[in-house]
């Protein structure tokens, strides 16, 4: 309902976006995969603070918790698509061969949250103001990036915006194959490479820091 209540606004509110095609469901695309980084990023930087309990009180391994939360992220996700299903229906969703790569598309996703929430977990715990600050940053990213507003051609700071902002990418792996009906190569290359490079950061991380994260809660 909270899926359905905050895209009907912003249709109710931007109409058909000047008349573009597929607005409706570029729109319901974008929110979806929108709600997952948004979630993902605003409680990873609480993790362990919000855990504190269990980790000083048990032995459990920290990625537990990681785990745990990109869970909890994921389930609710899931209950968005199916409030999705029907917009994204509704406003025309391409039914093509390439709709079948949603599915490793939302497959990285998953698979990136667990590293972002240990990068941000650890480093909030080592400088809790940081919380604050990616609250802050998250709510003006929203508006940064191409999640209700297309670019207006391929220059201007709206084309900046779009090609150098790497959640555009995030959204596109599972954005351009529903209202396209085509697979953004490009945006896959991208977010692959990002991925690989969290993943990478988070496991050097999480060796260095699994025993030490107790005592800066």
């Amino acid at each position: 309902l909270n899926y359905l209540l905050f895209v009907g606004t912003l249709i109710l509110i931007l109409g058909d976006g000047g008349g573009k095609a597929h607005f409706t469901s570029y729109v319901a695309a974008g929110m979806l995969v929108w709600l997952f980084i948004n979630d993902t990023l605003s409680m990873s930087v609480s993790l362990f603070a919000r855990e504190e309990g269990f980790i000083k009180g048990t032995v459990l391994p920290i990625s537990l918790y990681v785990l745990r939360q990109t869970l909890v992220i994921a389930i609710r996700s899931f209950y968005a698509l199916l409030g999705a299903i029907p917009v994204l229906l509704y406003g025309g969703m391409e039914l093509t061969p390439a709709l079948l790569s949603v599915v490793p598309a939302i497959a990285v996703l998953l698979l990136t949250a667990p590293a972002v929430g240990v990068l941000l977990g650890i480093a909030a715990a080592y400088f809790p103001d940081l919380r604050f600050m990616v609250v802050n940053v998250t709510r003006l990213l929203m508006f940064l990036t191409p999640v209700f507003w297309m670019p207006a051609g391929a220059g201007g700071w709206r084309g900046a915006l779009y090609h150098w902002n790497p959640l555009t990418h995030y959204i596109d792996i599972v954005r351009q194959p529903m209202i396209a009906g085509t697979i953004a190569w490009n945006s896959w290359a991208i977010t692959l490479s990002i991925s690989a490079l969290l993943s990478v950061a988070a496991l050097v991380m999480l060796g260095k820091f699994n025993r030490q994260i107790v005592f800066q809660l």
